[in-house]
């Protein structure tokens, strides 16, 4: 007995240095890292970002044309599909069927080709393509380094048959993938200041004094926001008469208008946006003017070092798509496996993707995606053309078990894509907040929004306020500045406001944080589904808002009785605690638990807080049965 005592003190003892350490190394004090560090770390992601997305590159091209002989009985079917492959997936520049040794002399039987091969790289491609690196056995496939030229990299993949009676297919894949991330990331995480862009002409201002504010270096984008210099936004207390509204034109030299409400948007060609603040401040007595503000995403592209989606939930269910065992560490993470044993989501409920559109024609979004709709160009439609919004959609709805890609965190629940943001990532609090408004007007059970500013709009505010006094439930990212600066619209309290974390259920280094934080979620490394038919592996808090938007819905599908306020409440208190005890500024109230929340969700009257163990509980009633006899 005298052992179990001395072991038990010493159990104590040690279990009390390592919780201490456990929080204080989950609640390190972001502001006490050098500005200068930071920024290097930010750097080391944006580099391992683009080398992790060309493995999901060369990944996703090999199964691509593996494809093709699993889906053939003959030789007409692989000629055919290899066709279907080159006209879905514009990456493959060349591809070329070889029939099997010993096939007989008719036509059907002559080697076929389609596309050409590129020439900024001929004669590298052209090496590859010898007999000598052809796969000698059945099934077998074979994949080249990656040849450079230029911004552009190619692979080749050389495929044989599984029983070598379909010969061998051989395919040139290219993409600008790498360079495209490298240069999104430099704005995305914020390592350079706001770039110039054509489309809008913009100033910045200080979201705490709305001073004009020249941003010089990139760690000055904290706090700051930026606006149109020639617009302004006016809610009138109440409407405008014609004659006023042309008055007002007039006096302006306005350009356009724009009217959400009583709530209008003007454009001027000789004034800025000061001089129009001041105008109607004192000619109109307004209930608010501002300026008219730009929403960044909120995304990062990332790599890290798992190799395969660890955990116990393996044993219960793993879904059979072709990029999810090594890499989509993201869903085991938070209990999504073991969740879907209650519930997968529902057609009925809706998730509305504010962004930057969706890929539509994406093969593992295939009937997934609602109508939505372009605020952009409103004579298009909501497509992708910066792959962010895509990204977002899978997280959230990428087909589940069906051989090909990755796998969202719903099977059933739809994505309605609507375009705010433009080609460069940017858009107007006008067009968001038309966004939000038309995805409540039009069914959104849940909307998302990987985006965000610094100031607090009254604008978006209305936008807001609209959707949830229809219950419908708001999730936002708060942003990648490693800042406690509330975020907007994350830091509304109508709105349920995500962090991020790592694979280790830490801080992820770049996300926001503060008092208005609710939950974190998976925002590193986060495989998912990408424009132009494509997957990318990116970090951010725009990748974990949309986990919790998902499960947001997955509790409307499984409880649709529910109060926004209700599935948000047990959203909250049935994350998983991470750092200090309770709620806190690093992590909210935890991770989000898929299986908890939907346990929750069936039985509302049972939920408590109460119900919840901590990690100090739990090693508690281990020490008890230690000293039982």
């Amino acid at each position: 007995m005298r052992w179990k005592w001395i072991a038990g003190t010493a159990i104590v003892a040690a279990a009390l240095f390592l919780f201490s350490t456990y929080d204080n190394r989950r609640t390190d004090d972001p502001e006490t890292m050098p500005r200068e560090k930071e920024l290097a770390m930010k750097r080391t992601i944006m580099e391992r970002d683009a080398e992790h997305t060309e493995q999901l590159f060369r990944a996703a091209c090999a199964a691509d044309v593996r494809r093709v002989f699993a889906q053939s009985k003959s030789a007409d079917d692989v000629r055919r599909r290899l066709r279907q492959m080159m006209d879905h997936n514009r990456h493959f520049v060349y591809a070329a069927w070889q029939p099997p040794a010993g096939a007989g002399t008719d036509s059907r039987d002559e080697p076929v080709r389609f596309g050409s091969l590129p020439t900024d790289a001929g004669e590298a491609i052209r090496s590859r393509l010898d007999a000598k690196t052809v796969p000698a056995g059945p099934g077998m496939t074979r994949i080249s380094g990656t040849i450079r030229a230029g911004k552009r990299a190619y692979i080749v993949i050389h495929a044989s048959s599984p029983d070598q009676q379909l010969g061998t297919v051989t395919a040139v894949a290219s993409h600008e993938l790498s360079d495209r991330i490298m240069k999104e990331q430099r704005k995305n995480l914020r390592i350079v200041p706001y770039p110039s862009d054509k489309r809008f002409n913009i100033e910045s201002v200080d979201s705490d004094t709305l001073r004009d504010k020249k941003v010089r270096h990139p760690e000055q984008n904290e706090g700051t926001s930026h606006y149109l210099v020639d617009h302004v936004v006016v809610k009138f207390r109440g409407e405008p008469t014609e004659q006023q509204l042309a008055q007002i034109q007039e006096d302006i030299g306005c350009r356009r208008v724009r009217r959400l409400g009583y709530t209008y948007v003007f454009e001027s060609e000789r004034l800025n946006a000061k001089q129009m603040m001041d105008y109607f401040r004192d000619r109109w007595n307004p209930e608010y003017v501002e300026p008219h503000y730009i929403y960044l995403t909120n995304g990062i592209k990332r790599t890290s070092g798992q190799s395969r989606a660890q955990s116990d939930e393996e044993s219960t269910f793993a879904p059979n798509d072709e990029l999810f065992a090594a890499y989509q560490w993201n869903l085991p993470n938070i209990g999504t496996l073991k969740g879907w044993q209650l519930g997968k989501g529902s057609e009925a409920v809706k998730v509305a993707v504010i962004d930057t559109g969706v890929d539509l024609d994406h093969p593992d979004l295939a009937g997934r995606l609602a109508e939505g709709i372009n605020l952009v160009d409103e004579n298009a439609p909501p497509e992708d053309d910066v792959g962010h919004g895509t990204h977002v959609a899978g997280i959230i709805a990428a087909t589940v078990d069906n051989y090909e890609g990755v796998a969202g965190m719903s099977w059933y629940n739809q994505v309605m894509p609507i375009k705010v943001l433009d080609h460069t990532g940017a858009g107007s609090t006008y067009d968001v907040a038309r966004g939000i408004i038309w995805a409540t007007d039009n069914g959104a059970s849940v909307i998302n929004l990987s985006l965000g500013n610094y100031v607090d709009a009254e604008f978006l505010h209305d936008a807001i306020r609209y959707a949830y006094d229809r219950d419908v439930v708001l999730i936002a990212a708060t942003g990648n500045d490693n800042t406690e600066d509330p975020g907007y619209p994350a830091a509304y309290p109508e709105v349920l406001a995500v962090s991020a974390t790592d694979s280790s259920k830490r801080r992820s280094v770049f996300s926001n944080y503060g008092d208005y934080l609710d939950v974190v979620a998976p925002g590193e490394t986060i495989a998912s589904t990408y424009f132009e038919n494509q997957y990318a592996a990116l970090s951010g808090t725009s990748m974990a808002s949309p986990h919790a938007a998902a499960l947001a819905a997955m509790i409307r599908s499984l409880n649709p009785d529910l109060t926004n306020e209700e599935v948000m409440d047990i959203m909250r208190k049935s994350a998983d605690d991470l750092g200090a005890p309770g709620k806190d500024p690093y992590y909210g109230y935890g991770l989000i638990n898929v299986r908890t929340a939907l346990e929750y969700a069936l039985k509302p009257e049972g939920f408590s807080e109460a119900t919840k163990k901590s990690a100090w509980q739990e090693f508690l009633e281990s020490l008890r049965s230690l000293f039982k006899e």
